[in-house]
């Protein structure tokens, strides 16, 4: 049985539009017939692997995810003269490692997850390989991935199409964001003033545009396995621990960057319900089936919530062997208790 950890967020956001779709607009989704003001999950953990608080914790432990990696090597290889066709067939073999290439190109044709040790490991290679004038071995090839001590691989798993052996499965599920409340999209029209236009033949904007807009309370769900993280650490206790701190940290202190230029809409989390045990993990999503409809949406989430999770535990037993909870309005709790309990 694994060990779970369970994350429920409230968090309210003013006018925003942090994760736009296709046409620009704040990503919504239909929940109980009511539309809803969305944020990927896609979003939010870009947001956090990529966040001051994950570097200052994590900084070195963090992978790098990217199609140009064989560009970077074959120019190594070229500025220490080795030869232009050479290289790029060296390089080729390396790459071919991960992921198999555009149309024989250095790039990949999919998104590759590299953990730092991984790249150091290919950089030492090719140094190898301009000092000696040769092709890598098979054996050097095979031994290039390992993704211990990438943390964001850790968390957030890896797969690599061609390459299942490489594929490290993620210890943390991310739900979509959802906001408690029915929204509506509303468009920002705005101009943009030309500070050269000075005659009257000249007068008005010199750019016109809309921005589409939301505001609500989003409520959140995390659920790590604690044991697979673990797993995946390859036993490293110290850097399990900053792991669990610094998703717990970001998921509550980081907004996601989309429009906060035009914004100025970052949050931090108003309430934190943390959970901690072996049950099979639930969200509490079905709390706000029904969205949330004037007075105090955020109070009033928070009602349904502590609600939710009392019925699940008449009904199904205790869904969790301990928790605890920061309530900022309430005044209860803080973020560094929070902390200690998830590494607990």
């Amino acid at each position: 049985m694994s060990d779970f950890l369970q994350l429920h967020l409230l968090t309210a956001y003013p006018p925003s539009n942090l994760n736009r779709d296709d046409l620009g607009r704040p990503k919504t989704a239909v929940v109980g017939g009511t539309e809803r003001l969305r944020v990927s999950s896609q979003s939010l953990k870009r947001a956090w692997r990529t966040s001051s608080v994950f570097e200052e914790a994590l900084g070195g432990h963090i992978g790098t995810r990217t199609k140009r990696f064989g560009e970077e090597l074959h120019a190594r290889l070229l500025a220490v003269g080795a030869d232009a066709k050479k290289a790029e067939k060296w390089v080729g073999q390396i790459i071919d490692t991960f992921a198999k290439r555009e149309s024989k190109k250095l790039v990949t044709g999919q998104l590759v997850h590299y953990s730092s040790a991984e790249m150091e490991a290919c950089r030492d290679l090719v140094d190898t390989l301009a000092r000696e004038n040769r092709a890598a071995t098979d054996d050097e090839l095979g031994g290039l991935r390992g993704a211990a001590g990438a943390v964001d691989m850790a968390l957030f798993g890896r797969m690599l199409a061609e390459n299942a052996d490489a594929n490290v499965d993620a210890s943390v599920q991310v739900a979509h964001a959802i906001s408690v409340n029915p929204v509506a999209v509303e468009e920002d029209y705005f101009t943009a003033v030309d500070d050269l236009n000075v005659r009257d033949d000249q007068a008005g904007a010199g750019h016109i545009g809309e921005a589409g807009f939301g505001s609500g309370v989003f409520y959140l769900y995390v659920c790590v396995d604690r044991d697979l993280l673990r797993e995946n650490l390859k036993g490293d206790t110290d850097l399990w621990a900053r792991s669990l701190r610094s998703l717990t940290e970001a998921a509550a202190t980081v907004a996601p960057s989309g429009k906060q230029n035009s914004f100025g809409s970052r949050a931090r989390a108003s309430y934190i319900l943390v959970e901690r045990g072996p049950q099979q993990p639930r969200s509490l999503s079905v709390a706000f089936l029904k969205a949330i409809r004037g007075g105090d949406p955020l109070d009033d989430a928070v009602l349904a919530i502590e609600r939710q999770r009392d019925q699940f535990d008449r009904a199904y037993g205790a869904c969790a062997d301990d928790r605890d909870i920061l309530n900022v309005n309430a005044g209860e709790g803080s973020l560094g208790a929070i902390l200690d309990f998830v590494e607990g």
